[in-house]
């Protein structure tokens, strides 16, 4: 009977009971915890840092134990996530925080996005016949934020001089540091992508040749605006060579990103909002980003009995695709700048109509479609930090697409985003493009506390799988009682196919992609209600936590398998 099994056949009946999680792609010999988990929480008493990278992981506990707090920390772990892991991150982007003051005793959020050119405007995409904005070149560019939230932190809560919080990143990138696996493949996927761009292979092709895992990396370009912008603060990056290197260059290439646009740039202090989920408050961002659909999809979610539903089963994959479905439609007509639309946030995330919304799923059947509901106007990397005083940073951090436009301005060592790609040019969308407007946004910290204290900082990349995976994380924790790392390690759903910001409609019902790990009678049970499914490798985002115990003070620290990452505390 052996005899018809060839070798391409065994190959595929492999990948099939790979996909049905007959087969496990992870360990199976743990002596504790869930066969899916690849590694125990890290608990330490004092501060504790995870990142997805383990050099500046150990920069930022470096910090820590100079007498640094955990907001420095965040940002030296950021500038060393620029330089070692450019694929997902670099002052040519954008940056939100949450972040919980011992102090204070309370949360603060930053929204550091930046805004389109002031001279580019809705007329000039129809006049060249654009239908949609390019993922590359010149005209995604926004206004990079990054940089000036960095300073909006540290002058609010920071203690340790800018100088010695930037030096460990300075020195990696004039030193050099071996290229990481996971980066290493990126990077020459990049390479492939970005080669014939002004500067790219300058940068990041050392000898033209992409690199790879266990080279020898060095940006001095980036060590010298580094080192610029802990001489000179803020403005060195919004003023003077920078800003006019930046601004030339994208004029030179048919761009409108000025030097007024950066002069101009602020980031700002928003208020979280929160939603409680079975007693637990969690917080997210206002839009422009998108951390109020993981609240939508929670409200909805707790409505059902998850925990008798039970992980991984058909009937729990079925109702929160079905939530996220509801959900996503929102986020498609209302997520967009508050400063240029009155926007519902408050009934969006309200109990009420998260009980008319859970109306419309059909238990038996997947919806081909749904509508937004009806209101009246009202790749990525991610880090966390926490400190011996009790502060602790949710920091997400990126270039959007990876490493982002293409646009790398000469001898300054980074890209720029192409964050302006996500806007719509349908006129009358909340999220149509308009001058001096920071587009839609997908990358969201998040931040859990139980009864005003703080629990869990953590976050997930990787664009609309964000919200997505944020509501499964907290479902794991909650629901199913997962400890931190289980809850991040566990497989995990992902529905594309809905409703976008920059205009698209679902009428199909999108797809379901399981992670590997699921029965395949689960598979099944899911294609019966009309789902469709399928498997997908590498898209389920990076994910990162750090929890405080709430009976005895220490941390706990997770750092998934699917990235390079490492999480470290002392």
């Amino acid at each position: 009977m052996f005899a018809f099994f060839t070798h391409r056949r065994m190959i595929r009946l492999f990948l099939f009971f790979l996909i049905s999680g007959l087969i496990s792609a992870r360990a199976q010999d743990r002596v504790t915890g869930r066969t899916f988990a690849t590694r125990s929480e890290v608990l330490a008493p004092h501060g504790m840092v995870a990142s997805s990278h383990p050099l500046a992981t150990q920069i930022g506990l470096d910090i820590l134990k100079a007498g640094g707090n955990a907001i420095d920390a965040a940002i030296a772990v950021n500038a060393a996530l620029g330089l070692m892991e450019p694929t997902g991150s670099g002052i040519g982007g954008d940056l939100f925080a949450i972040v919980w003051s011992a102090r204070d005793k309370k949360l603060y959020g930053l929204n550091a996005s930046g805004r389109s050119p002031a001279k580019l405007t809705l007329d000039y995409f129809r006049k060249t016949g654009l239908k949609k904005i390019p993922a590359h070149g010149p005209l995604p560019v926004s206004v990079p934020g990054c940089v000036d939230g960095w300073f909006e932190l540290h002058n609010t809560f920071g203690s340790m001089e800018m100088k010695r919080i930037l030096a460990p990143a300075i020195r990696y990138a004039r030193e050099g540091f071996p290229v990481t696996d996971l980066i290493g493949y990126y990077l020459t996927l990049s390479a492939r992508r970005f080669k014939s761009f002004p500067n790219f292979a300058a940068t990041w092709m050392p000898g033209g040749k992409p690199l790879k895992k266990g080279d020898i990396f060095k940006n001095p370009a980036l060590a010298n605006t580094y080192e610029k912008i802990a001489l000179g603060g803020r403005e060195a990056f919004y003023r003077g060579e920078i800003a006019a290197t930046m601004a030339r260059f994208i004029r030179e290439q048919g761009g409108f990103l000025s030097e007024e646009d950066l002069a101009n740039h602020r980031s700002e202090w928003v208020e979280p909002v929160s939603t409680n989920y079975r007693g637990y408050d969690v917080w997210e961002l206002p839009p422009n980003g998108q951390g109020i659909a993981a609240l939508q999809i929670l409200n909805i979610m707790e409505g059902f009995d998850v925990r008798g539903m039970g992980f991984g089963s058909a009937d729990y994959i079925h109702h929160f695709v079905e939530a996220k479905k509801l959900a996503f439609e929102d986020r498609a007509k209302y997520y967009a700048d508050p400063d240029f639309n009155r926007l519902p946030v408050k009934q969006l995330i309200s109990r009420e109509y998260a009980a008319e919304r859970r109306k419309l799923i059909n238990p038996r059947r997947a919806a081909r479609r749904y509508d937004a509901g009806e209101l009246e106007d009202g790749d990525t990397i991610y880090l966390t930090t926490a400190d011996k005083e009790g502060n602790m940073v949710s920091l997400i951090q990126s270039n959007y697409r990876g490493m982002g436009s293409g646009m790398v301005p000469p001898g300054l060592g980074f890209m720029l985003q192409d964050r302006g790609e996500l806007f719509s040019l349908k006129e009358g969308h909340y999220n149509v493009f308009e001058p001096g407007k920071r587009p839609f946004h997908t990358i969201i910290p998040a931040f859990i506390t139980k009864e005003g204290k703080p629990w869990v900082s953590f976050g997930l990349m990787g664009g609309a799988m964000q919200p997505q995976g944020h509501a499964q994380i907290v479902i794991n924790l909650i629901d199913f009682d997962m400890d931190l790392q289980e809850a991040g390690d566990a497989p995990r759903i992902q529905h594309s196919g809905s409703s976008q910001p920059t205009g698209e409609i679902m009428t199909d019902g999108g797809q379901v992609w399981l992670e590997s790990g699921f029965d395949y009678a689960v598979i099944r049970a899911l294609m019966k209600k009309g789902h469709k499914v399928g498997f997908s490798l590498g898209s389920y985002g990076g994910y990162q936590a750090i929890m405080k115990d709430l009976n005895n003070g220490y941390y706990r620290g997770a750092s998934e398998s699917r990235k390079d990452g490492q999480a470290a505390g002392y």
